[in-house]
C-alpha cells in the first residue's frame, strides 16, 4: 500500500509540473543535449507562431543568422554553469523579429549532470538596461570591425599573429591572450599578449588540450573555469587565473590554430563568447591571407632565381609588344642592359607563337628566338639562345665541303689531263714530255695523298684525342730534319734555325712532333707569299721546352688567333682564304701538341707576320707546360 501511495504521488507532482508549464505567461522551451525541442508550452506557441507538433523534436528555427554566435557563446557559458539573461531578437513563424528578453539556464538531473537548456522568453519594450547592453554591443562590433580591418591590411604573418593577440584582451577584456598553432599533434604558442616573453615557442598535446576537446565537439567556441579545466595549458603564468575562453581558427575550412583568452580578474559572459567566435573566423581569414600572400612571395623569388640564372636571354613583353622584364643574360647576348630596353621593344624581331626565328644582330651574334602568349594576362614571352658558334660551324661545314672539292677536283683534273695525254699522244711525245709528264702526275698524286692524310687526321682528331707516345726524344733532331732541304724550295724565303746544341730531351712522340712541325713549316711559307725570313728557333725553360716559327707575312687578326685552330677555320674570309687548303692543319697541330701534354698558340711579331709558339715538357719534369706566351 506504501508503494502505491508513492506513486500516486510522483505522478501526481509530474501533473502538476506539466501544468505549470502550460500555464506560464512566459514562454518555456526546453532543448535537450543536441539542441532538440522536447518542451514547447502554450506561452511558446503563441509568442513564436509555431504550434507545438511543428516545433517538437527539432532545433528551434527563431534565432536569426546574424546571432547564431550569440546563440552558441550563451549555451556555453551555461554549460558551465549559471545562468544568462539578455536581450535579443527572434524570428516569429511570419518571418517578423520580434524584441525579447530571455532568461537561459541549464536543465540538469540532481546529480548536476546536465541534461539540456531551458529558455524562458517574454516579449518587452526598450528599456535603459537594453539600450545600454546594446549600445556596449555595438560599439564592440564597431570596434572589432576597425580591428579586423587592421588585421588585414597586415601580410606578414608574425605581425599578424601579435596584433590578433594584442586584439584578443582588448575586444574580450581578457587579462591576457595568445595563438596556438596547430602543428601536427602538437599545439605550439607562436603569439601571445600580456604573458612572458619566454612562453613564446612552448608546446604541448593536442589531444588533451583544450583545443582537441574543440575540435571533438565541432563547437567554434569553449569555456572552461576551475583549476581542473586549466591544467592543459602550461604556458598560461597568470596569476589568479579562473577562466579560458578558446575559438578555433580556420585556413582554407581546416583548423590553423586557436584563441586562448585567460581571464583572472574578470568573468566573461556571451558577449565576450560572442565576440571571441567572431574575432576567430576573422582571424582565420587575415591569417589565410599572410600565408597566401608569404607563399605567393615564395613562388615570385624562385621564379625570380630561376629566371635570373637561366642559360637562356628571357624577355617579357606585355600586350603592347614592350619590354616589362629582362634577364641578365638577355642583356650578355644582346649587349642591352635592363634601362636600355625596358618599355621598349626588344633588339629583334619575334616570330610567331610556336615557331622559331633565327636572327642575327648587328654585333654579329646569332639567335634562334622562340616566344609563346600568356592567355590570362596577354603578356609575350620570348626565350632566346646564342647559336653564333654553331651557325659558325654550319657555314665553315658548308665552306668545307666547297673548299675540299676544289682541292680535290685540282689534283685529279691535272693528274687526268696528263694521262689522257699520255694516253691519247704517247707515240707523239717525246721522252722527255713523256717523263715531264709522268713527273707532273706523280706529284699531283702526291698532293692528293697529303690532302686526304689530312682529311684523316682531322677526322681523327675530332673524334677523339690522337693516340700518341709518352717518350723522351731529341727535339733539336726533329727540327733539324724538318728543315733539311727548306732553302732551296723557294728563292723568295730565307730559312734560319736557332736551335743550341745543348738543347735537353722534351716528352712526348717524335712521329706527332714531325708532322706538327711540317704543317708549321708550311703554313708559314704558305701565307707569306713575298718571301721574307722564316726563323726557328729553341730554348729551354725551367720545366719545359719552348719551340717558335717566325715568318714576316700577311699575319693573323688578334679576333682570330684562337679561332684558326678550329677545324676548317683560315682565319677571316679573304686574305688567308686565298690560299686554299681545307682548314684542318692548325687544327691537326694543336690536337697533337695537347695529346703529348703540350700547347701550341698563335702570337703576333712587332714586326709584322705571325709567331706559332710550340711548347713541351722537358725530360725529367712531370708539370705540364704553362700557356705559351713570351
Amino acid at each position: 500500500m506504501e508503494c502505491d501511495h508513492w506513486d500516486k504521488r510522483d505522478d501526481e507532482d509530474e501533473g502538476i509540473a506539466r501544468a505549470v508549464v502550460a500555464s506560464a505567461a512566459d514562454a518555456i522551451v526546453a532543448l535537450d543535449r543536441d539542441l532538440s525541442v522536447v518542451t514547447w508550452n502554450p506561452a511558446a506557441e503563441r509568442l513564436f507562431g509555431w504550434p507545438a507538433e511543428e516545433i517538437l523534436g527539432r532545433r528551434p528555427p527563431f534565432v536569426p543568422e546574424e546571432l547564431m554566435a550569440e546563440h552558441n557563446a550563451v549555451l556555453e557559458r551555461v554549460r558551465t554553469g549559471g545562468t544568462v539573461q539578455l536581450r535579443t531578437r527572434r524570428f516569429r513563424r511570419d518571418g517578423t523579429l520580434i524584441e525579447v528578453q530571455a532568461d537561459i539556464s541549464g536543465l540538469r538531473t540532481p546529480s548536476g549532470a546536465l541534461l539540456g537548456y531551458v529558455g524562458v522568453y517574454h516579449q518587452r519594450d526598450d528599456n535603459e538596461a537594453a539600450r545600454a547592453r546594446s549600445v556596449r554591443r555595438a560599439q564592440l562590433v564597431r570596434r572589432l570591425t576597425d580591428v579586423v580591418g587592421d588585421i588585414n591590411a597586415e601580410l606578414d604573418q608574425n605581425v599578424v599573429l601579435d596584433r590578433i593577440a594584442g586584439s584578443l584582451t582588448e575586444l574580450t577584456g581578457a587579462d591576457a591572450g595568445g595563438f596556438v598553432l596547430i602543428d601536427g599533434e602538437k599545439l605550439r604558442l607562436v603569439s601571445s599578449h600580456r604573458l612572458p616573453e619566454g612562453m613564446k615557442g612552448a608546446t604541448a598535446d593536442l589531444g588533451s588540450s583544450l583545443v582537441g576537446k574543440l575540435l571533438r565537439t565541432g563547437k567554434p567556441v569553449i569555456l572552461e573555469t576551475g583549476p581542473e579545466g586549466l591544467q592543459d595549458l602550461i604556458w598560461a603564468q597568470l596569476d589568479g587565473l579562473h577562466t579560458i575562453a578558446v575559438g578555433i581558427a580556420a585556413v582554407g575550412g581546416r583548423p590553423y590554430g586557436a584563441l586562448y583568452a585567460l581571464f583572472a580578474r574578470r568573468k566573461p559572459g556571451h558577449v565576450e563568447l560572442e565576440l571571441l567566435e567572431l574575432l576567430a573566423g576573422h582571424a582565420g581569414i587575415a591569417v589565410g591571407n599572410a600565408v597566401a600572400y608569404q607563399d605567393a612571395v615564395r613562388q615570385r623569388a624562385h621564379e625570380r632565381a630561376v629566371f635570373d640564372a637561366s642559360a637562356d636571354g628571357i624577355a617579357v613583353l606585355s600586350e603592347s609588344g614592350t619590354v616589362t622584364r629582362w634577364n641578365p643574360k638577355a642583356a650578355e647576348l644582346t649587349g642591352y642592359a635592363y634601362e636600355d630596353v625596358i618599355g621598349r621593344p626588344p633588339p629583334f624581331d619575334l616570330p610567331a607563337p610556336g615557331e622559331k626565328l633565327t636572327f642575327q644582330l648587328e654585333s654579329g651574334r646569332w639567335l634562334d628566338v622562340l616566344c609563346a602568349t600568356i592567355p590570362e594576362t596577354g603578356e609575350i614571352v620570348a626565350d632566346f639562345r646564342d647559336i653564333t658558334s654553331a651557325k659558325e660551324l654550319e657555314e665553315a661545314k658548308d665552306l668545307f665541303l666547297a673548299t675540299t672539292s676544289h682541292e680535290l677536283r685540282t689534283p685529279i683534273t691535272v693528274v687526268t689531263g696528263f694521262a689522257s695525254t699520255l694516253a691519247d699522244r704517247w707515240d707523239k711525245l717525246s721522252d722527255a714530255d713523256r717523263r715531264a709528264h709522268v713527273h707532273t702526275i706523280a706529284e699531283r698524286a702526291k698532293s692528293l695523298g697529303r690532302l686526304i692524310d689530312h682529311l684523316l687526321l682531322g677526322a681523327r682528331a675530332g673524334a677523339a684525342e690522337p693516340s700518341v707516345r709518352d717518350e723522351a726524344f731529341d727535339l733539336a733532331e726533329r727540327v733539324r730534319a724538318a728543315t733539311l732541304g727548306l732553302p732551296v724550295l723557294s728563292d723568295r724565303h730565307r730559312v734560319e734555325v736557332r736551335v743550341p746544341d745543348d738543347l735537353p730531351l722534351v716528352r712526348g712522340d717524335a712521329l706527332a712532333t714531325d708532322i706538327l712541325l711540317d704543317q708549321l713549316l708550311e703554313n708559314a711559307f704558305k701565307y707569306s707569299p713575298d718571301g721574307g725570313l722564316i726563323q726557328v728557333s729553341a730554348w729551354a725553360e725551367e720545366t719545359r721546352v719552348v719551340l717558335t716559327v717566325d715568318d714576316e707575312g700577311i699575319g693573323i687578326a688578334p679576333s682570330d688567333r684562337e679561332r684558326v685552330f678550329e677545324r676548317f677555320v683560315q682565319g677571316e674570309s679573304g686574305d688567308r682564304r686565298r690560299f686554299g687548303g681545307v682548314g684542318l692543319g692548325l687544327y691537326i697541330v694543336r690536337s697533337l701538341a695537347r695529346a703529348q701534354g703540350g700547347e701550341v698558340a698563335a702570337l703576333p711579331r712587332p714586326e709584322g707576320g705571325t709567331r706559332m709558339q710550340f711548347v713541351l715538357r722537358r725530360e725529367g719534369f712531370v708539370t705540364a707546360p704553362d700557356t705559351p706566351g713570351r
